[in-house]
């Protein structure tokens, strides 16, 4: 016979939340928002400092000092410029907010989602699907000598 006592109703519910809950709140742990210095209106990031990056998918969420809202930093597609041995040259960065009515788009795989109104986009920030008709703000970005530089005066 076992030691052990059978759970209750409470219990049982309890375990199956955690159980449930505990792959999402990895997800939402890896878009941490991770505050970055701004010099001379750009960002830096050293790409070996941030291996997301180095990802499939990768996606960073950053605030620039002084700014109100983050950006999100994404690998694009390895078509998209990536370089072979796991460090990718295409990045796209975009705001966040949807140019419909002002929500925070969601990273969902190869797109952006918003949960309001259900605007979709890419990861370069295009309109694939409305309402939204025009495309998230996306700030210009190259890689030097393995730093991702971001210009935040260069909107389009």
């Amino acid at each position: 016979m076992s030691d052990r006592s059978p759970i209750d109703r409470r219990e049982f519910v309890t375990a199956c939340t955690l159980t449930l809950l505990a792959p999402l709140l990895g997800a939402c742990a890896s878009l941490a928002t991770h505050p970055v210095p701004v010099q001379g209106g750009r960002v830096s990031l050293r790409l070996t400092e941030h291996p997301a990056l180095a990802q499939p998918g990768g996606v960073l969420k950053i605030l620039p000092s002084g700014a109100k809202d983050p950006l999100y930093v994404l690998a694009l597609p390895a078509g998209s410029g990536g370089k072979a041995e796991g460090v990718r040259e295409a990045f796209a960065v975009v705001s966040p907010i949807c140019t419909h009515r002002g929500c925070t788009v969601d990273v969902q795989g190869p797109t952006l989602v918003c949960p309001c109104h259900g605007s979709t986009y890419d990861r370069e920030g295009r309109v694939l699907r409305g309402p939204a008709d025009r495309a998230l703000e996306r700030h210009a970005a190259r890689v030097v000598e393995g730093v991702l530089e971001i210009d935040l005066r260069d909107v389009r």
